[in-house]
């Protein structure tokens, strides 16, 4: 079997799929591609057992149809750094060698039967469609993944939670200290249904997603979820179980509002954090008329940091306590020019909203205050 490809585009589809494959693998042929030449197309997978991804592009000339398995590693280091030219494949299924000549050489290697590679597992056919535009998908998992847990006792905290209802798609994450939730108000559907996206899909979508318009169609059952993008497809395992009520946690009254340019309290924050105690990372907020101040010390080492900054702010004076690695993680995930933190009292959860919300979009973050030692 022979065929010929593009190297470059050969390079950008082998480099998007290597990044589901594990370092270490149950099956030695998940370190593998799967290359399925038919009828001119070549289709391109990989797996980590969990998570399978396909491809697909089209081939220059092709003098056969078939399958089969060859390693990643070698074969993306081989093919990554040509420049623009044609790559041509000889494929011998009975030596089991496939030798890869280009303009100026050649290198072979050796190929496995693609029988062996793990099928996909299949979503059922009572199924849920979830029909979403490729750049705002990839802006909410942008906005969300950073909020997601690491906990081994509730591993439903480990992914994004969809949920679709009459009104809106909510994108959820949160660690327990942190909360985002996006609504989509333009994705909605009569007959609510949810399910958790595991960290690992999640961010290999977001390295794949927004760089093309059309739509993404996700379809997911109680137990998986194959998503479509482009001339892609994710098929993934879903995290099992029963996400937490997050919208008891949100406050519906937090009267005192302050409203701050975004850049000018991250920038602040960076400056402050350092001081701050390392186990605690403990920033006091102080807000009172048009004025935030931001403390942070360490006693331990003698280390304490004062900063000011103008802000516009309606309500009681109020100091309030935060993490400051977190509060900086959740400004980094805006992208407008000022925020309005919704504040209650000391001990209630304080809300960043965007000052203006993204079109059909409603955003809001959520932080949980930490103890004052005063």
């Amino acid at each position: 079997m022979r065929f010929t490809v593009s190297s470059t585009a050969l390079s950008s589809k082998l480099t998007a799929l290597s990044r589901v494959i594990n370092s270490k693998n149950s099956l030695p042929i998940l370190a593998d591609f799967v290359f399925d030449i038919q009828s001119g197309m070549l289709r391109l997978t990989a797996s980590d057992s969990e998570n399978v991804m396909n491809t697909q592009l089209d081939l220059t000339d092709s003098d056969g149809d078939g399958r089969f398995a060859i390693g990643n590693h070698d074969l993306l280091e081989a093919v990554k750094g040509f420049s623009e030219q044609p790559i041509t494949f000889d494929v011998n299924m009975e030596s089991n060698i496939a030798k890869i000549s280009y303009q100026n050489g050649l290198f072979s290697l050796p190929i496995e039967s693609a029988d062996e590679f793990p099928a996909a597992q299949t979503v059922g056919d009572v199924a849920t469609e979830i029909v979403i535009p490729n750049a705002l998908l990839a802006e909410n998992i942008n906005r969300t993944l950073f909020a997601t847990a690491q906990d081994e006792l509730r591993p439903v905290m480990n992914g994004i939670y969809f949920d679709l209802m009459p009104e809106a798609l909510a994108i959820v994450a949160s660690d327990g200290h942190k909360l985002v939730r996006n609504k989509v108000l333009t994705v909605h559907s009569d007959q609510p249904a949810a399910f958790i996206l595991p960290k690992k899909p999640a961010t290999l979508l977001k390295n794949l997603l927004g760089k093309d318009g059309g739509d993404v169609v996700i379809r997911f059952d109680e137990r998986f979820a194959q998503i479509n993008y482009g001339d892609g497809e994710l098929i993934c395992r879903l995290i099992e179980g029963r996400y937490p009520n997050y919208n008891s946690v949100i406050p519906q009254n937090n009267p005192n509002l302050l409203t701050v340019d975004r850049l000018g309290l991250l920038a602040a924050l960076r400056r402050v954090q350092p001081f701050a105690n390392d186990s605690s990372n403990l920033i006091r907020f102080h807000v009172e008329g048009g004025t935030l101040q931001l403390d942070a010390e360490d006693y331990d080492f003698a280390k304490t940091a004062t900063e000011r900054m103008s802000c516009s702010y309606s309500g009681q004076p109020m100091s309030i306590g935060f993490k400051g690695s977190s509060f900086i993680e959740i400004l980094s995930n805006f992208d407008c020019q000022e925020v309005i933190i919704q504040l209650a009292d000391p001990s209630r959860a304080g809300l960043v909203l965007p000052s203006e919300q993204p079109e059909n979009q409603d955003v809001l973050m959520l932080m949980m205050p930490m103890l004052l030692n005063d």
